[in-house]
């Protein structure tokens, strides 16, 4: 089974200071690499006056696309951290950008890691964090007789209803978490008298109950 994993429930602003620079970090819930660009041009435009803008990305549930940028520090030494401290906190679907303010005192390779590695977990610690857990998207046929009822004892339920398509038959596609996955089939031919098929697509997640 896949394991879940935790994103920011809105943006969340957090500022540290280390010899007199400021770093001041951004977090943002990012489902899509659009969104996470999106986030990091805006803080780049709304902070061109900064030194840097370094930001690092982890996108979708298995958390397999990860991007960072130093933005000019020495490389490796701000995306790199900042996306290492990300995983490390088992996060997903999220962007971080720390915005630095230089105060004059050069730090060295250690102290910017640390600095940008810092700014990203003091940030995490003061989010609202929302555990999302794995799904299943199921499509769920069924005559038009039964339908009605179906479905408004689904939308009734914990289960999610994504999307409802009438044609010769209904067919409904819900959101199931895995946990409940064993049992779905079972509830639905209990409200249905066992009219209607069930079957198992793509994998979402779903935030946990």
């Amino acid at each position: 089974m896949t394991e879940p994993y935790l994103t920011p429930r809105d943006v969340t602003e957090h500022e540290i200071e280390v010899k007199r620079s400021r770093f001041v970090c951004a977090l943002a819930p990012a489902s899509h690499e659009e969104e996470a660009r999106a986030f990091v041009a805006g803080r780049r435009e709304r902070h061109a006056d900064a030194s840097h803008n370094c930001s690092a990305y982890v996108i979708g549930g298995d958390r397999r696309l990860r991007k960072a940028d130093d933005d000019g520090e020495p490389g490796g030494t701000a995306g790199t951290p900042m996306l290492e401290t990300l995983l490390r906190r088992g996060t997903g679907d999220v962007v971080a950008v720390v915005t630095r303010y230089f105060g004059g005192v050069k730090l060295g390779a250690g102290g910017l890691v640390r600095a940008y590695g810092s700014a990203v977990g003091k940030t995490l610690e003061v989010a609202s964090l929302v555990e999302m857990v794995p799904a299943r998207l199921v499509t769920v046929t069924v005559d038009h007789v039964r339908a009605g009822r179906l479905e408004n004892d689904l939308r009734a339920s914990p289960y999610e209803v994504r999307e409802v398509a009438y044609g010769a038959e209904v067919g409904f596609r819900v959101a199931v978490r895995e946990t409940d996955l064993e049992g779905f089939p079972g509830w639905v031919a209990a409200l249905t008298a066992g009219g209607a098929t069930v079957r198992a697509g793509e994998r979402v997640y779903l935030p946990g109950v």
